[in-house]
């Protein structure tokens, strides 16, 4: 069964990644469209609430496969070394995508730096509003706090789950933990427990991500929030890139 799992996760996460492939084309279409005025901000919406649809859907399906078996999403076997080095709980860190506005703000700033010292009214993220500013740091403060719950309640999971009860079974147990001796202390019924808590912790996770994600966009223009979810899918996919080929490069692969 874990095995079957395993490759149901591969699986769905490949067909995600084509997705982003595709969606990002979509994006990069609107954002030309609307720069010379061929895209309306209803259809910026329409394109908008479809990548977020498609987000919610992923996540109802991984969900699925999470509770089956649980510990494959934590360090996926299906994602580089690279792209496991920089996940949080199963996923990208949500104060990541404020941190992607940011990053892109000063981007555009800088590049059009003349234009915003002579007043000019600049429409893409390097002209956020001083309301926009204010909403999205509440936001990175708001997504850091519930972050750090969920950090907390996982390493807590984690130091008590080798307290107790997996150091006793294995000290019951025979040589090297042998399952066949470690049964009848309650090894499979101790990790069933372990899962399911390891399981809901991600499925919070996911879900802080999924609202971190909706409340971007909910601040941002159509014109704004197009640019971001392109310039964060972008940087998935190069990061995927990236990461094999260093993988490549090291024999991992």
């Amino acid at each position: 069964m874990a095995v079957d799992d395993n490759k149901g996760g591969e699986s769905a996460y490949q067909a995600w990644m084509s997705l982003q492939e595709q969606e990002l084309s979509e994006l990069n279409r609107a954002i030309e469209l609307k720069a010379n005025g061929g895209a309306t901000d209803d259809e910026l919406r329409r394109l908008i609430g479809k990548i977020l649809d498609n987000f919610e859907d992923y996540l109802q399906k991984r969900r699925v496969m999470v509770r089956e078996d649980v510990s494959p999403y934590f360090a996926p076997s299906w994602c580089s070394s690279l792209e496991r080095s920089v996940l949080w709980i199963g996923g990208c860190r949500p104060t990541s995508y404020i941190r992607l506005i940011y990053a892109i703000c000063g981007i555009e700033i800088e590049s059009q730096l003349s234009s915003v010292l002579q007043g000019d009214q600049i429409e893409n993220l390097g002209g956020l509003s001083g309301a926009q500013i204010v909403a999205v740091d509440e936001l990175r403060i708001n997504t850091i706090r519930e972050e750090r719950k969920l950090s907390t309640r996982l390493a807590s999971l984690q130091e008590d789950v080798l307290d107790n009860p997996l150091v006793a079974i294995a000290l019951k147990s025979g040589s090297a933990g042998s399952s066949s001796s470690s049964q009848g202390y309650g090894l499979v019924e101790a990790l069933e427990k372990h899962g399911i808590s390891m399981a809901r912790i991600l499925e919070e996770a996911d879900r802080l991500r999924m609202d971190t994600a909706k409340a971007i966009v909910r601040i941002l223009s159509p014109s704004q929030a197009v640019e971001f979810l392109a310039a964060g899918k972008k940087l998935r996919l190069c990061m995927q890139e990236w990461g094999w080929m260093k993988d490549l490069d090291q024999g991992r692969k």
